[in-house]
């Protein structure tokens, strides 16, 4: 008796924090934390299984000539398009002489008002026109006056090259986050700039690369409107994302003869099973739902000299970088092209440290000389940062007035696309669909029982249900112990997950709603494990699977309304539940989700979200953005905004309550109200004060 009176006690006591988690235990699940990347990358990995079959039947020129016209009209399309050709209003700020070379300090426009600052390396030695090189930089500090740019930069001038190179978006005098109390950026380095313009520009159809690769083009048209150089001798190459800019520039300008990347070609199969995507500038969304993998660089330069430049310990995975060799090496040997692709190694880290700028010196005299020349690097007394500095301060930003930077370049073209949105609902559904790429899923639902609890109102169910194969929702169904036969249902998704949304959950059972809190994929006990110590994961979130999913065509906030529908599904099916009052609650980075599942499911009676980001626009309308990256669609603002989408729902209800700005600080009324104004009365605002229980809230708004 005393045994069975523990028991009924156990039963009724209240939960504990990890009673609502039961799948992250590895006697119970093998790695919930790893379902989510282990499923983006299972289908990343087949479609480069997929890509493979396609290049093996690459036999022809006119076969490599069809593959790089493809890649090309693909990376336009990614770009968002090629901006337009205007001045470039190029003067030269000042030069040194270096003895055997001279550096002239240049400013350009590469866009009206977009000024890039670069310096211009110029042999003495030697006749005029020189063969040239391009130099897009990588991201170390120091931007063009870096050592190691310099040791390069002045070895080849000493060559007798030509040699060009500018601060890329973010480094240099180009800092576009800048703060001038800090004297620097305002963010983490050059990367978390590119990341966050990177995720504005995608909303609109664009990519931060573009403004980066439009930089190197038209440095290069500057570099060949100089009469030192010759325009059919030119060279492309750079380190980390300078070699990320010479695969690109080298694809994309039929003007290059000969690249050199260095650290930076690996492979995608070697990238996933590693480090992962890298910053904003370096990952196009689709590219392997396309069928492209590192290679297909090679292959878009058309069997022109090609040196990959590699480091054995770099973070690009040397495995990778060998594996895209290998392969373009049989591809070219197919066309009788073999000895116009090469690979170096050096036994070292990443950066372009002197093995490699030798091996690139070698390869560009034989190519653009014509000659051998095996002479090691000399020593270089090196310029200051100051001395190769075109504008007055150091900075574009501080010294030349009408300067433009990313930020409002986007701006405009926000403004533009703002106004010229006149989608009806049904229009805003089917373009929601194609930009989230949202799927549903069909077939029997699989749900998986792991027991229950019993509450003083409710009965809980532990269980888990397939969204789709390869992901498992671990969830909690609460259900109330009186009422009628047939009872109202809610949906309650909370972006910190169902742990979270538990006393809420048990909460509005008490009031008689049959209520699943589910764990969307990412969220709860399915959070990859995630390294808070990175930098990406501290400024952006789960970055990752963001740009994992965007690379197999998916996205995050498409796949998890697909998630909330298949949990509708599930209520849907329940006999003790009337289908006709099925609502969904969606909180926190959870609720954009459960708008956008509301826009595609009719059976959504209403809904409410609280703490959603107010709108996409405001990502692209205020500079800086944390923790969110995982509720962007790309080209969302082409066609809507998530007022439009609240809107699209009538006559169903929405409630939008506590709406948060791009850095997650919840938005005073007025400021919620403004965001959503003119929207149909069956959509309303408002903010809950902290004090008023989330449950009776939201019970409040759905029974009216």
């Amino acid at each position: 008796m005393r045994v069975l009176l523990l028991f009924a006690l156990a039963l009724t006591a209240p939960a504990q924090p990890g009673e609502w988690d039961f799948l992250s235990d590895p006697s119970v699940f093998p790695d919930v934390h790893g379902m989510l990347p282990a499923y983006l990358k299972s289908r990343a990995f087949t479609m480069l299984d997929q890509r493979r079959e396609i290049i093996s039947r690459i036999s022809t020129i006119a076969d490599l000539e069809a593959r790089r016209q493809r890649l090309r009209e693909r990376i336009w399309s990614y770009l968002g398009g090629q901006p337009e050709r205007t001045a470039l209003n190029a003067r030269v700020a000042g030069t040194l002489d270096r003895g055997d070379y001279t550096v002239e300090k240049i400013i350009f426009e590469s866009r009206p008002h977009f000024y890039v600052t670069a310096n211009l390396y110029l042999p003495k030695a030697g006749k005029a026109p020189y063969p040239a090189i391009l130099f897009p930089l990588g991201h170390e500090l120091g931007a063009k006056a870096h050592s190691a740019w310099q040791e390069c930069l002045a070895g080849l001038a000493r060559r007798g090259f030509a040699a060009l190179a500018w601060d890329p978006i973010g480094q240099g005098e180009r800092v576009q986050f800048y703060d001038e109390d800090w004297h620097g950026s305002k963010l983490q380095g050059s990367t978390v700039e590119h990341s966050i313009l990177g995720m504005q520009s995608l909303l609109m159809g664009t990519h931060v690369a573009q403004y980066t690769i439009w930089d190197g083009i038209r440095a290069l048209d500057y570099l060949l409107s100089r009469k030192e150089v010759d325009p059919k001798r030119v060279g492309c190459t750079g380190n980390s994302g300078g070699g990320t800019h010479t695969a690109y520039l080298s694809a994309l300008d039929d003007r290059i003869q000969a690249a050199a990347p260095s650290c930076y070609i690996t492979s995608w199969r070697r990238m996933l099973e590693s480090i992962g995507p890298q910053d904003g500038e370096q990952v196009f969304p689709f590219f392997l739902r396309d069928g492209f993998d590192y290679p297909d660089y090679l292959y878009a330069f058309g069997g022109k000299p090609f040196l990959m430049l590699t480091a054995i310990r770099d973070f690009f995975p040397i495995g990778g970088a060998r594996a895209t060799f290998a392969e373009a090496k049989e591809v070219f040997g197919r066309l009788g092209l073999a000895s116009q692709v090469a690979m170096f190694e050096a036994d070292d880290g990443h950066g372009y440290s002197k093995p490699r700028r030798e091996a690139a010196y070698r390869w560009f005299t034989r190519w653009l000389q014509g000659k051998e020349n095996d002479s090691p690097e000399a020593p270089l007394t090196l310029a200051s940062e100051e001395e190769l500095q075109c504008t007055r301060t150091g900075q574009v930003k501080t010294s030349i007035p009408d300067a433009a930077d990313v930020f409002t370049l986007n701006l405009e073209t926000a403004r533009r696309l703002r106004a010229g949105r006149t989608l009806s609902a049904e229009a805003i559904r089917a373009r929601a669909r194609e930009v989230t790429a949202y799927e549903t899923h069909a077939g029997p639902l699989q749900i998986t029982s792991y027991g229950h609890l019993t509450r003083p109102a409710c009965r809980v169910e532990k269980l888990t249900l397939q969204s789709e194969p390869g992901i498992l929702l671990p969830a909690l169904l609460f259900l109330p112990k009186d009422g009628p036969e047939r009872r109202p249902a809610i949906l309650l998704a909370n972006g910190k997950g169902k742990a979270a949304a538990a006393p809420d959950a048990e909460a509005l059972a008490a009031k008689g709603y049959v209520v699943l809190a589910a764990d969307l994929r990412g969220f709860g006990e399915t959070e990859p494990a995630l390294d808070r110590g990175d930098y990406f994961v501290r400024n952006f979130g789960d970055y990752e699977s963001t740009w994992n999913a965007l690379l197999i065509g998916k996205t995050m906030p498409g796949m998890r309304a697909g998630d909330v529908t298949r949990g509708i599904d599930l209520l849907a099916a329940r006999k003790d539940v009337d289908s006709a009052r099925i609502f969904v609650i969606g909180r926190g980075s959870a609720a954009t989700a459960a708008l956008l599942a509301a826009l595609f499911d009719g059976r959504i009676r209403s809904l409410l979200v609280e703490g959603m980001l107010s709108s996409y626009d405001s990502v692209v309308t205020e500079r800086i953005l944390q923790r969110n990256v995982d509720q962007m669609a790309p080209s969302a603002l082409r066609y809507f905004d998530l007022p439009a989408v609240a809107a699209a729902l009538a006559p169903r209800r929405v409630g939008v309550f506590n709406g948060v700005n791009p850095l997650g600080q919840e938005l005073t009324l007025s400021r919620l109200k403004k965001e959503y104004a003119g929207l149909p009365a069956t959509v309303e605002i408002g903010v809950r004060p902290h004090e008023q229980p989330f449950a009776a809230y939201a019970e409040r708004f759905l029974r009216r």
